[in-house]
């Protein structure tokens, strides 16, 4: 196990604060698994178990494992991980699911990493060699989605969905959660491309649920849901080629309509069509409305992101562990 470096803080041998946030909901055939997977790997950090009203007995098995045990009342993983930013106070934060299927033996590599390369976020980006931990169809689903991210933001992670991520303190208090379900991994990663964040990734073995331990997933709901949520970020952060492709749309099928009713009035000088004369006028006032939208937007959505940039800077930086905030 890779060593972290020490800091002399003036005060004795400073070292970071780690804390590893684990979202819990019906584990009770994984939870104590993970538990003691990461106390083995990070026997220093305090290990987080936020329950988010199981009827499974996952909160007593936590706790009997030596976790601290909150409890989240609204469901939905995004609700979740908006508590433990806010609630956790820590250097590092170690987050993955309570399932048991992340490799906690990683944790101190990727922590390492961080620290070496002041990195804001290592995302442990999933290999599995069992098919029944990862199926063909999350699969597809995962690399669809992380190619149309690409597309969309310029850059991508290899792995967009996963949520086994190491975070500086600095990008959990400056990230707004606004997500409430399993579209967060992809709200984490665009936040992190919009502030051009350093970030890596790191391969990471991705193994079957234990016996007992059952997904939660839905592939056609939560891949609908993390796309929606992509055009929704895509919209918010890049209003002025959103809106200006709407506008183009509008305004080719107005000249598509208005083209027969040039020729005729060039050849007779005569609309005789307002119908379609009044549709056309519309179409173009609608594509200059929503072309006008778009720029005024990008000016503000620049503001937004200083603001955001701002914040951000605020903190230290993550190998600036011994200075306290």
């Amino acid at each position: 196990m890779k060593e972290f470096p020490a800091v002399n803080s003036g005060e004795g041998i400073a070292t970071p604060r780690i804390a590893v946030i684990l979202p819990c909901y019906n584990e009770a055939g994984a939870i104590v698994r993970t538990v003691e997977d990461f106390r083995r790997a990070l026997p220093n950090a305090d290990i987080y178990v936020f329950d988010n009203n199981s009827t499974d007995g996952s909160r007593e098995l936590a706790a009997g494992a030596g976790a601290i045990v909150r409890r989240v009342a609204q469901q939905g993983k995004g609700h979740v991980v908006r508590r433990m930013f806010a609630d956790i106070d820590a250097d590092i934060y170690v987050m993955a699911d309570g399932d048991a299927t992340y490799e906690a033996a990683a944790a101190p590599r990727m922590v390492a990493a961080m620290l070496a390369d002041n990195l804001d976020m290592v995302v442990g980006s999933r290999k599995s060699e069992v098919e029944e931990a990862y199926r063909r169809g999350h699969r597809f689903g995962n690399w669809a989605l992380t190619s149309l991210l690409k597309q969309l933001f310029g850059r991508s992670f290899t792995d967009i969905l996963s949520g086994y991520r190491i975070f500086s303190r600095r990008f959990v208090k400056s990230f707004p959660v606004l997500s409430a379900g399993f579209e967060i991994e992809t709200e984490i990663s665009v936040h992190a491309l919009e502030l051009a964040m350093p970030v890596s990734e790191i391969v990471t073995a991705y193994g079957a649920r234990p016996e007992g331990s059952e997904s939660k997933l839905s592939t056609w709901r939560d891949g609908w849901r993390i796309l929606r949520t992509i055009i929704t970020l895509y919209r918010i952060e890049r209003p002025i080629l959103f809106f200006g492709v709407i506008a183009a749309l509008l305004a080719l099928a107005g000249l598509i309509l208005a083209e027969p009713l040039i020729v005729t009035y060039m050849q007779t000088g005569l609309v005789p069509r307002f119908p379609t004369a009044i549709l056309v006028t519309g179409l173009m006032i609608l594509a200059t409305l929503s072309a006008m939208c778009g720029l005024i937007l990008d000016t503000v959505v620049r503001g937004r992101r200083e603001v955001r940039r701002l914040a951000y800077l605020a903190f230290r930086a993550p190998s600036d562990y011994a200075r306290r905030d």
